[in-house]
């Protein structure tokens, strides 16, 4: 099914400059909510949009995409370069989208769809490839040679920048942390939680909020959400505090593995889990065990940007120069 024209018509009466250096268009197109910032060469906002994801229809989300790009556009004054994070990626093999948990996307060429109805090149990527970027360019990490980004949230998932320029490899799979199994498992961890990827003891299924919190339950028969736990950790509660200290257990042996793996300057922790202040205190003493190393000087920091680094990082993917 193919989108409706006025997208296309409405773009096609402007002029792409050749040069995108001004202005960069960045969209963070979730399940629930769409987002677009524009973002001057020096990282200042110009502009910044929210509107609701189409949930059915492949042909609504593309109109969708590029009236947002084309209103922009007209309300600056300028046409400039588009960058789109999304879940999933677009294979390499066939060109078209995979692993998106909006399942509608799946299987679609929205790249060159979008390319074709904006008349310019878009680039596109993993969310967590963006959210790394954002806080590697301007966030948590800038100034960092290598930057691990770890997304903690309702799934985990991760992102690497090199040099201001996300990894994505030829499988365009970098950084894909949460589906390798949790490294050094405990004889009570094997052989874990069956994942939705197929495969048993995925570091999701021991990181993620909701896992977490089935994990809780399982260790004290009460079912309570993720907040609540942090709140009566903090609070004394020994129950609480016990599954807080086994979550981050299980974080430092993860991004051990990272360490060993990369060896990035620094790691910026995101999604709802970043929020627990605790992590960034109690994670890196405990990971020295497994780091192959004398000393770790690997800095373990909470991002900057919050929820803004996925649409911040779609924008940088056209750079800063």
């Amino acid at each position: 099914m193919m989108p409706r024209s006025g997208g296309k018509k409405r773009a096609a009466q402007r002029q792409t400059p050749a040069s995108h250096a001004e202005v960069r268009f960045g969209i963070d197109l979730g399940g629930t909510k769409t987002e677009i910032v524009a973002l001057a060469h020096d990282g200042r906002e110009l502009l910044r949009r929210r509107v609701v994801t189409p949930r059915d229809s492949y042909a609504e989300t593309l109109d969708t995409l590029s009236a947002l790009v084309v209103d922009a556009e007209r309300e600056l004054g300028v046409a400039g370069s588009v960058g789109v994070g999304t879940p999933g990626s677009i294979s390499r093999a066939t060109g078209l989208l995979r692993g998106s948990n909006s399942v509608r996307l799946n299987g679609q060429p929205i790249k060159r769809d979008l390319e074709r109805i904006l008349e310019r090149e878009v680039r596109i990527t993993n969310d967590a490839n963006c959210f790394a970027l954002s806080e590697a360019i301007d966030g948590a990490g800038r100034g960092a040679r290598v930057v691990f980004g770890a997304i903690l949230g309702t799934g985990v998932g991760g992102g690497i920048v090199v040099d201001g320029q996300v990894l994505d490899g030829p499988n365009a799979i970098a950084g894909e942390w949460g589906h390798n199994p949790l490294p050094w498992p405990r004889d009570d961890e094997r052989p874990g939680p069956s994942c939705f990827c197929g495969h048993a003891g995925c570091i999701e299924t021991w990181l993620a909020g909701p896992w977490v919190e089935r994990h809780h339950a399982s260790a004290t028969s009460e079912r309570i959400s993720m907040q609540e736990i942090v709140e009566r950790a903090g609070r004394g509660e020994a129950p609480s505090n016990a599954t807080l200290e086994r979550y981050e257990e299980r974080l430092a042996r993860a991004l051990a593995h990272v360490i060993n793996l990369l060896d990035p300057d620094t790691i910026v922790l995101g999604g709802g889990l970043s929020n627990i202040e605790r992590l960034y205190t109690n994670v890196p003493p405990r990971w020295n065990e497994w780091v192959f190393s004398d000393r770790v000087d690997t800095r373990l920091l909470r991002n900057v940007h919050g929820d803004s680094s996925g649409v911040r990082g779609a924008a940088w993917l056209w750079g800063r120069e």
